[in-house]
């Protein structure tokens, strides 16, 4: 989807970044029919640690008692049950504003389910702060189709939605997860470039990150029109190696 700044202009954090937007459903909307099969990912589990066996009344000593803290930050693909938590954080940075949104519930759930493996949170003490819904692309150019549609056999990845809760704005948390999305996908065989589109003025702000014009976009949202980027992902690839 495109992204576009609903405010703070291109250098405003990536945190609340800009969304190709549709207005809201009426009543009735209907969610999107996945097109694809499930893809699947191995999700880590932690296992939880086992309570030693002590005599009864004995209290465990400080060392060996259970541990309750979360991670203080972590980031993991989305799974169809984070759908919930990201449309809160989608409908707060963009539905509130302007009434329309990159994606609504149905179609998290829909893009989670087909390919969780496109998607990255960012989580810090269990909480979700930041996040990127992706799915891959099988054209050389983004139409009104690649909105909604999951092409598994695609080699591009097109970036719907990247959006940073409101409390964790202006802290460049936005840009940290887009180099770390970037990273994520160059480890990928599979995928060779990644894709989005997004108003003119927010083009020098997505150079920075290794994406470049390629012209205008096919896809407008009324009298809106946008630019759509590129980013071969081979460089990212390339970074990640040498940085073992």
């Amino acid at each position: 989807m495109a992204l576009w700044c609903e405010r703070g202009g291109p250098h405003h954090d990536a945190g609340h970044l800009p969304l190709l937007q549709r207005p809201i459903p009426e009543p009735g909307y209907p969610t999107v029919t996945p097109t694809a099969r499930l893809s699947t990912q191995s999700i880590y589990y932690p296992t939880p640690v086992a309570l030693l066996h002590l005599p009864p009344g004995m209290p465990e000593s400080p060392s060996c008692q259970r541990r309750h803290t979360l991670p203080a930050s972590e980031f993991r693909c989305l799974t169809p049950q984070d759908a919930a938590g990201v449309f809160e954080i989608e409908r707060e940075a963009f539905i509130s504003i302007s009434g329309m949104c990159p994606l609504y519930l149905g179609e998290i759930q829909h893009f989670l389910t087909l390919c969780p493996e496109l998607s990255l949170g960012w989580f810090q003490e269990g909480r979700l702060v930041a996040f990127i819904i992706g799915s891959l692309w099988d054209k050389a150019r983004l139409t009104q189709e690649s909105l909604v549609l999951h092409r598994p056999w695609g080699r591009m990845a097109h970036l719907h939605v990247l959006a940073v809760h409101r409390t964790f704005r202006q802290q460049g948390k936005g840009s940290i997860l887009l180099w770390r999305y970037l990273d994520h996908l160059g480890g990928r065989l599979d995928v060779h470039q990644a894709v989005l589109m997004c108003e003119d003025a927010l083009v020098p702000f997505y150079e920075k990150f290794g994406f470049y014009p390629v012209g205008p976009c096919a896809v407008t949202v009324g009298s809106l029109a946008f630019t759509e980027l590129h980013c071969s992902l081979r460089r990212h690839t390339s970074l990640r190696r040498y940085s073992c």
